[in-house]
């Protein structure tokens, strides 16, 4: 997608990505994103879990949420999430930095109003956490539904900013004697730990299982 005057990455340019892929696989990776709106004239950030299909990222949450009744009004919004990748040490303190991944998505969202692509917007959310648990659960009932909304944002003007590789010093640094050089951030999941009233014989399932060994 082209760059718009507001997604169009000034402070160091070169690390500013608009293509689709980059955008989608960084949305991919993660499911918490930052959602800047201004409600009643001052400016608020809600963090809220979403889930990507094709061009479109679906929220959801309470039918009275604060967030959720605004957005549904198609005000202005800004979505960002950012993966932290690593803590860049550098010689100086001035040039310390961070590698990461992050995309800003500007738009407005929409109320979904059709039953089934609420539901299916449900999975997505649900799938972008786990993969696969929302065949091993119980749907959500009638009742469940009406005091749940589910809001999408398209994915039309967006762009991507990564900062990778190592420190970048003054010259006449490199001859110090300090450490310099990136202390990796990785994320990992624990072992399970089942619910108290969880009876014995219920083994874990598989959508647990390949998330505890990475596939």
């Amino acid at each position: 997608m082209n760059p718009t005057k507001k997604t169009k990455v000034k402070r160091a340019p070169k690390r500013g990505f608009y293509d689709k892929e980059t955008i989608y696989a960084i949305l991919d990776k993660d499911f918490v994103c930052q959602i800047a709106f201004v409600y009643e004239n001052y400016p608020v950030i809600i963090p809220t879990i979403y889930g990507r299909k094709g061009a479109v990222l679906y929220l959801h949450g309470a039918a009275v949420s604060r967030m959720l009744l605004a957005l549904e009004k198609g005000i202005p919004i800004a979505v960002n999430v950012t993966q932290t990748d690593g803590i860049v040490l550098a010689r100086s303190a001035f040039h310390h930095s961070l590698n990461y991944h992050s995309v800003t998505i500007f738009g407005n969202a929409t109320l979904v109003t059709d039953t089934e692509e609420k539901l299916e917007a449900l999975k997505i959310i649900s799938d972008q956490i786990i993969p696969d648990r929302w065949g091993e659960v119980r749907p959500p009932n009638a009742k469940e539904m009406n005091v749940t909304k589910v809001v999408k944002i398209p994915i039309t003007e967006a762009s991507a900013k990564i900062r990778t590789g190592p420190p970048v010093d003054e010259k006449s640094d490199y001859s110090s004697s300090i450490w310099a050089g990136v202390l990796p951030i990785t994320k990992q999941y624990g072992e399970p730990l089942a619910d108290e009233h969880l009876h014995n014989d219920i083994p874990l399932p598989d959508s647990l299982k390949k998330m505890i060994n990475n596939e």
